[in-house]
């Protein structure tokens, strides 16, 4: 069986990029988790991609598959993306290379000038070849960091945006009450809807022409879509895929949690 995979970003301009990137000087450790190293993005680096996201920080399967946005959250806007057309002509970076540690990590450093400065090389670069149709920012800190782009390169302010409610804030805003998370997912889903029907018609070249469909008020089937296998590193098992949480930090102390991430491959895989 012949097997997909993405190489990383060995051409230039992404290998130089891939090759200075900042730490510690730059991300704090009481702020990210940086002894996890950067990481740095998923889809096209070849000037393919026509749809240029946005995510927040690195999670725990980030860490472990070295491509951003291949959990739940991925498998979310990786459906939004097919509902646009977009099945493999995209771009993904994220707000921070490196997770980030503690609730206010990202917003105590946004504004830093050594992440703001490496993140906008990466941010020319993507948009240089002119091939990007439209930008997609999940959560407030990526809609910060592309209004922080906008600021030293207006050029870029034609583009199509949109700026959509993070995938997992359902999740982490409804602290397990099933009422607060059924009224966070409907509310997610029309935000998402609004997006799309901006986002849609302005997708002059999508993978496949599909007529749009918009979400419901909870998840439905279908709603999530695959990670493709030529997004990751290569030999990576296709469960690294799944929207299973197979990875998670654990330990009975904040120091020990930090330090350990658990790998748990899913029942049936």
């Amino acid at each position: 069986m012949t097997h997909q995979f993405d190489p990383g970003p060995v051409a230039e301009p992404f290998r130089s990029l891939a090759q200075d990137y900042p730490g510690a000087e730059a991300y704090p450790a009481d702020a990210f988790r940086v002894e996890w190293g950067p990481i740095f993005h998923r889809g096209r680096l070849d000037s393919s991609a026509r749809v240029l996201v946005v995510g927040q920080d690195p999670a725990a399967s980030e860490d472990v598959t070295r491509r951003i946005l291949v959990g739940a959250a991925g498998h979310r806007i990786q459906g939004f993306l097919a509902k646009l057309g977009i099945d493999t002509s995209y771009v993904m970076i994220n707000t921070f290379l490196y997770s980030v540690y503690g609730q206010q990590g990202g917003e105590r450093h946004k504004e830093d000038a050594a992440i703001v400065a490496y993140r906008t090389r990466w941010l020319e670069a993507l948009l240089a070849g002119g091939a990007i149709e439209a930008v997609i920012a999940l959560g407030a800190l990526a809609d910060d960091a592309w209004t922080q782009y906008l600021i030293r390169a207006p050029s870029a302010a034609g583009l199509p945006y949109a700026h959509i409610t993070h995938p997992t804030q359902p999740e982490s805003s409804s602290g397990g009450d099933a009422r607060r998370l059924a009224a966070a997912t409907s509310a997610l889903l029309a935000n998402w809807n609004a997006a799309l029907q901006h986002l849609h018609p302005q997708i002059a070249q999508p993978d496949v022409r599909r007529p749009l469909v918009p979400y419901g008020s909870a998840w439905a089937a279908g709603d999530l879509a695959e990670i493709p296998e030529q997004d990751l590193p290569p030999g990576l098992p296709a469960w690294m895929r799944s929207p299973a949480a197979w990875a998670q930090r654990t330990g009975s102390t904040p120091a020990q949690k930090r330090a350990t991430i658990t790998v748990t491959i899913p029942a049936g895989s």
